[in-house]
Formats: structure tokens, sequence, C-alpha cells
């Protein structure tokens, strides 16, 4: 009984100390999260204050925080509990970039100049210029179309919202449907989330292109020459295949969250890993690595990093809306902050469709595409290619597949919330889903995919 009585208070103090522990840990993410994606939200997608609140913010463990937009000087704030407050400021064309670890003096006083991003020409039809199409397809039943559209907006789970926001399918390089919610439009700029790695994998394949970096190289980062990470190649990062210690996990404090909430210079914070696998040893999926790429580009570009991509991506294919969005270091966060709206996103998948080619114009190495759609080794169900998402199969049974009813040469660039670009050479189709669907799997991407398919003869 005296054992008991001294070892329950002991269990509650235990669990006191990890509870504070945790909440130390934790209240700066979820602030943080809060005050950044509030402040790209409204500033960046034109939303309102309320509709980021209710939708973006407005469940258990963000709902615990208190956001705020300050529109003197541009920023948003948020706080848990009146404590881990975190700032997130909006810099034009830069977006909003939260403020970790160096001042927000320092970040402001940053100096980048950001090159215009060309239109797109009044004179071709859209998706190249911005004439409309009027091209009618007879193997195209468009009622079937654009009732598989209709049916991705359904919210007919009582427990779960799907929140889609936008659909844009194209065909033969024609846009044959389009949809979007409520308060979204066709200019309206949505995050991608993770379909930025993608954007990153584009930014390595046009240096490629400019003979300035091949993806044999190693010796990428300063501090990994004088141990065994100089040996990881930039195909090994692209790859998700680098073997170093990493923990993707959004539940929590983890690497992942740290690194995106907590680090002023994600990149070299990802870079700092140590190996817990010999490189090509194990596919595991990381946004640490993508932001050490970002940082790799960085070096090697030098001055021309921050108008690389809106020179060589966006200006050509007229992205106008696109926003790619740095840490408090200046670096692109390269895993998971750029916002475009949905018919950009399209552009972006019509692109690689074209085997990166616009206009007549190639941009990227002929082969880039087919690099960053073909499995990695390591991958078991052949789902992940170069920072682009594949629909493969497992080796010797490409039956078991993330997407059974589309074809095997689909490949896309994904978002955790449920964010799309389908490439499908096959069809000669791009299909582009845009939204917030917090619940993993409650969207049927395989239903969705195999309606909008067969809609197409």
């Amino acid at each position: 009984m005296k054992r008991v009585k001294v070892f329950v208070p002991l269990l509650i103090f235990g669990g006191l100390i990890y509870g504070l522990s945790y909440a130390w840990r934790a209240f700066p993410i979820i602030s943080g999260y809060g005050a950044k994606n509030l402040c790209t939200c409204v500033f960046v997608a034109g939303r309102t204050q309320e509709s980021v609140l209710a939708d973006e913010l407005g469940s258990i463990p963000l709902s615990l925080g208190t956001y705020e937009v300050n529109w003197s000087d541009s920023s948003a704030s948020g706080n848990v509990f009146g404590a881990a407050s975190k700032k997130a400021i909006f810099r034009k064309g830069l977006g909003c970039t939260l403020i970790s670890e160096i001042s927000e003096e320092e970040i402001r006083s940053q100096e980048i100049s950001l090159s215009a991003i060309a239109s797109a020409p009044d004179s071709l039809v859209w998706p190249l210029g911005l004439t409309e199409s009027d091209t009618v397809f007879e193997n195209v039943n468009y009622e079937a179309l654009n009732k598989a559209i209709d049916n991705a907006f359904l919210e007919d789970q009582p427990d779960v919202k799907i929140n889609t926001r936008g659909v844009v399918v194209l065909y033969k390089g024609h846009l044959i449907g389009e949809k979007y919610a409520e308060g979204f439009d066709k200019n309206t700029a949505q995050i991608g989330w993770s379909m930025t790695k993608s954007i990153t994998a584009t930014m390595i394949g046009l240096m490629v292109k400019d003979g300035i970096i091949k993806i044999s190289d190693n010796n990428l980062i300063e501090a990994w020459k004088e141990d065994e990470r100089s040996q990881i190649t930039l195909d090994q990062l692209l790859r998700m295949s680098s073997g170093l210690e990493w923990e993707e996990v959004y539940s929590g404090p983890s690497s992942a969250t740290n690194m995106l909430f907590k680090s002023a210079d994600m990149g070299a914070f990802a870079a700092s890993q140590p190996l817990a696998y010999e490189p090509d040893e194990l596919w595991y999926y990381s946004s640490g690595t993508t932001n050490i790429i970002s940082r790799i580009a960085r070096e090697r570009l030098g001055e021309k990093y921050h108008n690389y991509l809106r020179e060589r991506l966006f200006s050509p294919l007229g992205m106008k809306t696109a926003v790619l969005e740095p840490d408090a270091s200046g670096t692109y966060v390269g895993s998971s902050y750029m916002y475009a709206s949905p018919r950009d996103w399209a552009k972006f998948g019509q692109f690689y469709l074209n085997g990166g080619s616009w206009n007549g114009q190639q941009l990227l190495p002929e082969d880039w595409a087919d690099y960053v759609s073909t499995p990695t080794d390591k991958a078991p169900l052949g789902e992940y290619g170069a920072q682009f998402w594949l629909n493969a199969g497992e080796k010797g049974n490409p039956e078991n597949r993330y997407y059974p009813d589309a074809p095997t040469d689909l490949y896309s660039a994904n978002g955790f919330e449920g964010q799309r670009v389908f490439i499908i050479p096959s069809k000669d189709m791009v299909i582009v889903r845009m939204g917030q669907t917090k619940v993993r799997g409650s969207f049927d991407f395989n239903e969705f995919l195999k309606s909008v398919l067969a809609a197409v003869n």
C-alpha cells in the first residue's frame, strides 16, 4: 500500500511533466501553422479571414489557437492559450514567410528582386494563350464528364467534409471540363502542399538542361564532405532514397513539423540529419529531402535563384498566379509552399504531358518526363519516381496499384489534403483536383479518375 501511495503521485507528476513537455514542443507548431496559412490564404489567395478560420483552422488541434490578420503590416499571427506566439509576414511576389529563429527585421531587409511573370498571349487558345477554346470532341461524352466533375464536389459523408475547391480536365491540350466551389474561381491561387515537390524537381530538370547540375552529382552539401553523406547523389535525393534519418509525421512534433514551423533554414535543418541507412537501401518519403534539393539549387544558381523558375517555367507557361514562398533564410520551401490557380496547375501538367515542351520550345531535357515517371527501385508498389507519384504497381503484379481503374502510365503531383495533378500520357489527358480534404482517404480518387476517364472514348 505504501508503494502504491508513492507510485501514484509519481505517475501523475510524470504525466504532468510529459504533458507540459509535449505542449512546449507542439504549441509553436500549431500557432506557426495557423499564422502561416492564414497569412497566405488572405494575402495571396485573396480569401476572407473568416473563411480561413472556419475551414483551414476550425478543427482540433488547430482550433486551440487564436489567429489574427494584421492589415497594417501585411501579416498574420497565432498563439495557443496566449502562449507560443508565431507571426508570418507577406511580401509581394514572395507570399508569406513564417518568422523563425531570426528576426522580422532581418527577413524584411532581405534584398530579393523579382522579375515579372509574363502573361500568356491573347492570340493563342488556352492553355498556350488567353483565348477560350470552342473545340468540341465527338468522342467526349460531356454530360457524363460534367456529372463526374459534379460528383467530386458532393458532400455526401455526414462526418467528413470533402472540400473539393476546383477541378480542371484537359484532353489533347484543350479544356473540356471545369468547376469551382463557392468562393473560388479559375484565378484563385490554391496551395499545392507537396505538389510543390514536383515543381522543385522541374527546377532541377531546367538546371540539367542549362548544364548547371547533373543528377549524378555528389558532394552536394559542404557539411557532408567530411563524412559518408558525401556519397549521396542528387538522383538519390530526388528519389527519396538518400538514407538520411527523417520522420515524416504531422500529428505532432517530428522532423517534418519542426522543420516547417520552427526552422529558419529548412534545407540546412534537413541536411543536418545523420544517415540512418545506406543510400538506395530504403525508399522513405521525406519533405526534408526536397528542401535540401532547393538549398542545393540556391547554392548552384546564386543570384539567379529567386527568378529562375519565374523566368524558365512560370513565364514561358504564363503561370501568372504562381507564388513560391521562401523560408526565413530566403530559400524556397520546395517541399510544400507553392500556390497557383487550378488552371495554372493544369498548365504544369500539360507541360509534362508535352514532354517538357511548350509552344514549340523544349524547356526540359527530352528524357526528363521519362526520368521523373520511372519507378524508384525500393518503392514497393512502384508508386514513386523522382518527386512525382506513380501508378505503375507492384513489380510482377501491376494490378496492385494505387488507382486500379486508371492506366499504369499515370503519374502525378500530390498534395496531402487531396491536391492532385494527374498526367496520363496514354489518354492524352491532364486532370486536376484541388481541395482541402483533411481526412486522408475520404475522397475516392480511383472512382473520380474512373468516371472522368470513362467520359472520354
